[in-house]
């Protein structure tokens, strides 16, 4: 009954996650028009899109030409401003072979009046530059497209208090050196008070809000209401806001947050192997991708116009979106709180199991130890796999490579799935039942491999002696006492809560995925130790199903965007999730030993699968030939 129980959870939880990880559809040139349509925008991606139009060529000046006709017919008297290239821009296009001299970053620059023009103004932006060789459909003929179609819509809705500026902005592919030059010289940078951006990093999948300006959380109140009448609803959390602030990487957004400015970022990073690639044309883009980017915009842009007071710099707020459905949010002090509460839970839930099948203070210790040796052992299959697909780190030395393994990053997201699904697996069939001779060598011919390959890590290395030494370990089998299974769940709940507070100490905007799962297991824990604390019948493993298959599913949408953002050279970041999931659905695992075996065989196929995968990726997407033109 355990088996059957688990995998159906399982399969909930990928299959929720499948479904709620999709775009949306593109509306058509039927909507009404103060809505979005992306049909309606498309023709102005094929248009900006015809062709690869980065900053000097005749291409480029034909779609500069283009947009000002656009903006001019839409009413908005666009101006343009000139601004001399950066150093580093120069020294890139000289890299490339292209002359530099005279050329000068050309925004477009447009304006829509408000009623109250004393009121700071609120600013849509996109860049309309390529890089050489991609026609650029995603990046960033989608995201001018989708200004374009929102200023329409806004337009349709009637007048605003506020005054909105459309900045086109050029040369965002050498240095942001467009976005420089307007929130440093030009005159109508001082009216802005919040700016609405849109980006993208790939041709396809939901569009997410990735970035904010500093002390976000008025700013989150205010998209989390805006969004909720958006095509494909929110998509963003605080993770991937404070991991991107970590992150060399930077936007036109970057320049205007480093002004002190609010705002919020847009972009869209699925189907990777389009990210300035000759394949990022007007029929390749994802148009669900487009309708989602852009009324997320529009209905940002659209609140912020129409509030009585823009958005200003508080504290950061601690926040998720459910689904797409809906945002959840509180400040970071409430963190402590919910971990307050979970431990409470997890308390009764011990109790409960203490009474009922004599739960000992060393089946918990079993159970934080399996979290261990999923977290050390999964963090060395998912590196040996990943590297299996190509160089990792310091080691990716040139563009070519960097484009050719996100060409291969579905593939190894893949394979890093299924090598840390069978590192779970491993440890509901009852890890301590296998050879532990079979494990450590597992475990040590990974860690070479991921060695070998991606060059020495100190964090690999000790995490695989580390995952050699917890395997041989003194344990006791979960099966061998009537205390085990709710030891190893409760272990693992117990150790969740103690990353949990460390994170909620040291980083509070992104405990909450340890926080939130954490009081969610606790919660099952409790309602199960209520119906049954033996754990004998379905009525008591009823609350770990659904929260395996809801949770679980939540989580599993969190981490493709994670893999999609850092897996490359992180993808270790993964194996969190899969503790994560490991505690929700910890009570599922099997007792019978032919169920045990069946979890473990199914581990082994996994683990085989998963390195099959990140292989055919290097077949599936080999590197340019060596006299290839080299890309810029």
């Amino acid at each position: 009954m355990r088996l059957v129980l688990l995998l159906a959870a399982l399969a909930a939880a990928i299959g929720l996650a499948v479904a709620t990880s999709q775009s949306p559809r593109p509306a058509p040139l039927s909507t009404p028009v103060n809505a979005f349509s992306a049909e309606r925008a498309m023709p102005d991606v094929r248009r900006i899109a015809a062709r690869p139009h980065p900053v000097g060529t005749l291409e480029h000046a034909l779609v500069q030409a283009y947009l000002l006709g656009r903006m001019t017919d839409m009413g908005l008297a666009p101006t343009l401003q000139a601004g001399v290239l950066s150093p580093a821009a120069i020294a890139r296009m000289e890299r490339r072979g292209d002359d530099a001299r005279g050329l000068r970053a050309v925004n477009i620059v447009g304006v829509l009046p408000g009623r109250d023009p004393a009121l700071p103004a609120v600013a849509l932006m996109a860049h309309y530059d390529s890089v050489p060789g991609s026609p650029g459909a995603a990046d960033d003929a989608s995201g001018v497209a989708a200004v374009l179609e929102a200023v329409r819509a806004i337009q349709a809705r009637g007048p605003a208090d506020r005054t909105l500026i459309v900045l086109l902005t050029d040369a965002e592919e050498l240095n942001l050196d467009g976005a420089r030059a307007f929130f440093s010289e030009h005159p109508l940078r001082d009216r802005i008070g919040a700016v609405v951006n849109l980006e993208a990093r790939g041709g396809g999948g939901r569009a997410m809000m990735f970035e904010t300006g500093a002390g976000n959380a008025q700013t989150i109140a205010e998209y989390s209401k805006a969004t909720r009448h958006a095509t494909g609803g929110p998509s963003s959390n605080a993770l991937a806001v404070f991991v991107y602030r970590l992150m060399p990487n930077g936007t036109d957004f970057t320049v205007a947050a480093q002004r002190g400015l609010a705002g919020v970022n847009f972009a869209f990073i699925g189907r990777p192997a389009q990210y300035h690639s000759p394949t990022s044309t007007p029929d390749a883009l994802d148009q669900g991708s487009l309708q989602h980017i852009g009324s997320q915009a529009l209905e940002t842009a659209d609140r912020f116009l129409r509030a009585e007071a823009l958005p200003q710099a508080t504290r950061n707020s601690v926040y998720a979106d459910v689904f797409g459905l809906v945002v959840l949010r509180h400040p970071p002090q409430v963190g402590w709180l919910l971990l307050a509460l979970a431990g409470g839970l997890t308390g009764f839930a011990a109790w409960g199991a203490r009474h009922a099948r004599n739960l000992r203070w060393r089946d918990v210790g079993t159970g934080a130890a399996d979290g261990l040796w999923l977290l050390t052992t999964g963090g060395v299959l998912a590196q040996a796999t990943r590297v299996l697909g190509g160089p990792i780190g310091g080691r990716v030395n040139s563009p070519e490579t960097y484009y050719t393994l996100l060409r291969r990053l579905p593939w190894m997201e893949a394979g890093v799935a299924l090598a840390l699904m069978a590192a779970a697996l491993l440890v509901l069939a009852g890890r301590g039942r296998i050879d532990k001779r079979v494990t450590a060598a597992l475990i040590v011919g990974a860690a070479a491999l991921g060695l070998g390959l991606g060059g020495f890590d100190p964090v690999l290395a000790g995490a695989g002696i580390l995952a050699v030494g917890l395997t041989f370990w003194p344990r006791v089998a979960a099966e061998d006492r009537t205390g085990g299974l709710w030891g190893g769940w409760l272990g693992l709940i117990l150790l969740v809560l103690i990353f949990g507070a460390v994170a909620q100490g040291a980083a509070p905007e992104a405990a909450f995925l340890l926080t939130w799962t954490a009081l969610a297991a606790s919660m099952s824990a409790a309602a199960s130790a209520l119906i049954g604390a033996r754990l004998e019948g379905w009525q008591s493993l009823l609350p770990p199903v659904v929260a395996t298959a809801g949770v679980g599913g939540w989580l599993l949408a969190q981490g493709n965007g994670v893999f999609l953002g850092v897996g490359m050279d992180l993808p270790g970041a993964l194996v969190l999730i899969a503790l994560l999931i490991l505690m929700l659905a910890r009570p599922l695992a099997p007792v019978a030993l032919p169920a045990r075996r069946t979890l473990a065989v199914t581990a082994a196929a996994a683990l085989l699968l998963g390195c099959g995968l990140s292989l055919a990726g290097r077949a599936a997407e080999p590197p340019p030939p060596a006299d290839a033109a080299p890309i810029p």
